[in-house]
């Protein structure tokens, strides 16, 4: 791959998966036989006050650039010769969303897609579904910082839908304070209900598939762990009163505080009480007792669609 001029050679190779969200920039290079060389995640919040002005802020582009462009070099290094970037929430909501993916295209070589919110549910219940190793109908729920989407499927998706509330949207609306009150809890919970009625979530599961880095968040807190570690979360059950614990102790601390916590990425601080929030709402609304976190998400379906094209 030469990422200044896009050029690509069709042969099956080592592959790359770039997914650009709305709080967290993440980078998967997979080889030849479906390996995973390396997978890397770094929050830039990049949705960080859109919902308010509707713009992506300066800051929060220019450090995304920089970690894409890291990402780029990294891909040269391992030697990826086809690869697939994706924009989610954040760049389809701004509307100085084109002329940042304009600007994205100039440090990849190539513009990224931004898919719809129908995409990212399908390649979010693709990579959960794959990794979770089950069969028979399973019910996917992928927190992100602007989107939450509710997947439903066996082999093929029968439901889904994007809801405009994540961790950093729901910040920026309902919980701009730590430690947060009970009734800003109150109102932030009420929020995340109204925009799950619109349409209502019409499907009941008893345990879900959580993905994405809220839900890993939550399981690396639940388990005391003193660094982040992807084996331990992998798997980890997360019951209702678990969230709800969450929810009560991290409400109770200031942002600072929260970075301190061990296995929580510090910059997730400003949003993980938010995004515990969504949890707490959306198992309600499933009827849900417990989540089965995953590390496999909507990042490996998108690793999984670039290597089927090489294969084309």
């Amino acid at each position: 791959m030469d990422r200044k001029s896009g050029v690509e050679r069709t042969e099956m190779g080592v592959i790359g998966a770039i997914d650009i969200g709305s709080n967290s920039i993440r980078l998967m290079v997979m080889d030849a036989d479906g390996s995973v060389m390396r997978r890397e995640s770094e929050v830039t919040g990049l949705a960080r006050g859109v919902d308010a002005s509707g713009v992506l802020s300066d800051d929060a582009v220019t450090s995304t650039l920089a970690v894409l462009e890291r990402f780029a070099d990294v891909m040269v290094d391992d030697g990826v010769i086809r690869f697939a970037a994706v924009a989610t929430s954040a760049a389809r909501d701004a509307r100085n969303g084109p002329e940042v993916m304009r600007s994205i295209a100039a440090v990849l070589g190539r513009p990224p897609s931004i898919i719809d919110g129908e995409d990212e549910a399908l390649l979010a219940f693709s990579g959960a579904t794959t990794g979770a190793g089950r069969i028979g109908r399973q019910v996917v729920v992928d927190i992100g910082g602007g989107s939450t989407e509710v997947v439903e499927g066996e082999i093929d998706v029968t439901w889904s839908h994007s809801y405009d509330i994540g961790s950093v949207r729901l910040t920026d609306r309902s919980l701009p304070d730590r430690p947060a009150s009970a009734p800003q809890l109150a109102t932030a919970a009420a929020e995340v209900d109204r925009v799950l009625s619109e349409p209502p979530i019409r499907i009941r599961a008893e345990e879900v598939i959580g993905v994405a880095g809220t839900f890993t968040s939550l399981a690396a807190m639940h388990l005391g762990l003193v660094r982040y570690d992807p084996d331990m979360v992998h798997g980890t059950t997360l019951t209702r009163g678990d969230i709800d614990a969450l929810v009560g102790g991290l409400a109770a601390l200031t942002v600072s505080e929260t970075a301190e916590i061990p296995s929580l990425e510090p910059r997730r601080a400003p949003v993980i009480l938010a995004g515990t929030v969504v949890a707490q709402r959306v198992m309600e609304a499933l009827g849900a007792e417990s989540v089965h976190v995953s590390e496999y998400d909507l990042l490996d379906g998108l690793a999984a669609r670039v290597a089927a094209l090489a294969q084309d």
